[in-house]
């Protein structure tokens, strides 16, 4: 089996491809704070005007989702079995990987592992408040 690092070597480079069409994978990393992601999302949005048709996360509660080539693999095999031509990753964590109206309600996650992102912007990961 590849190592984890080849296997996101090759979704990176899929994502650096840019727009090749339609279907479209997105890949979106989440954790308690912005060093270490615990969960990864891949959605499938089969066209320009479609919400995601197929979804599917991956959690772990140790370590980093990034260093675990099981989970490589099986996020690189959900894009080829949907025909995904274009994949867009983020380049870092989009935030917690609780979600909000489903683990919690309110502004913020009461999870204190997930303190860090309480007023910071999920993109600069810098604080707003």
């Amino acid at each position: 089996m590849p190592t984890t690092e080849q296997l996101l070597k090759r979704l990176r480079k899929k994502s650096k491809k840019g727009m090749r069409g339609w279907p479209v994978a997105t890949i979106a990393f989440y954790g308690p704070d912005a060093s270490r992601a615990t969960k990864v999302v891949v959605s499938i949005v089969p066209n320009e005007h479609a919400e995601p048709s197929e979804l599917r996360d991956w959690q772990t509660v140790d370590g980093d989702v990034r260093n675990k080539p099981v989970i490589a693999a099986e996020m690189l095999a959900f894009i080829e079995t949907h025909g995904a031509k274009s994949v867009v990753m983020s380049d870092g964590l989009m935030g917690c990987p609780h979600q909000e109206g489903i683990d919690y309600e309110g502004q913020y996650c009461p999870d204190p592992a997930c303190a860090f992102w309480h007023g910071r912007d999920r993109f600069t990961h810098k604080l707003v408040q």
